[in-house]
């Protein structure tokens, strides 16, 4: 079967899928992180720029600290999201973008997480959600090679391969 005309054609066509998508992986990484990105980063200036009201408005969700907890998720999201845009430390500010949009989720919008089984799209709705989303798939998949953290670790880390038994016995 393998040596079948028809099973070398369907392989081809199957790696050619595979690169291509692979390629394109990247781009919507890229894509993904800029815009996102780039409006985490107005939302946590803004959240700077008005800490008062914010730290009240914190207060009134009964967030521990509500004035600590202001600059801290202000700083994550203006910082963050700069640093998303640009794929820098991609992995790190994902987590805490991520958990900071769960703690969203967990206060200001209790109303749509209690009901997202019964109404999704209110879920789907709320402000929180893109950018949890965009925290997740930060955290799990990393920038993408169109990034700082990939330029990072392809000039300065340099990683070594892992030696596998075969080739720990030819060195």
């Amino acid at each position: 079967m393998k040596n079948s005309p028809i099973y070398k054609i369907v392989a081809r066509l199957y790696g050619l899928l595979n690169k291509v998508g692979a390629g394109f992986s990247h781009l919507f990484l890229l894509a993904m992180r800029l815009n996102f990105g780039i409006q985490l980063f107005t939302i946590g200036k803004g959240k700077l720029a008005h800490h008062k009201d914010i730290a009240e408005y914190f207060a009134s969700l009964n967030i521990p600290m509500p004035d600590l907890n202001a600059w801290f998720v202000g700083g994550v999201e203006m910082i963050g999201g700069l640093c998303l845009a640009i794929g820098l430390l991609t992995r790190p500010f994902g987590l805490m973008i991520a958990i900071a949009m769960t703690v969203a989720y967990l206060t200001a919008e209790k109303d749509a997480l209690n009901i997202t089984f019964e109404h999704q799209e209110k879920f789907f709705q709320a402000d929180p959600f893109f950018f949890l989303l965009l925290g997740v798939i930060c955290f799990g998949f990393g920038a993408g090679k169109i990034s700082f953290d990939f330029l990072i670790q392809k000039l300065f880390l340099k990683e070594e391969p892992i030696q596998t038994e075969e080739t720990k016995k030819t060195d």
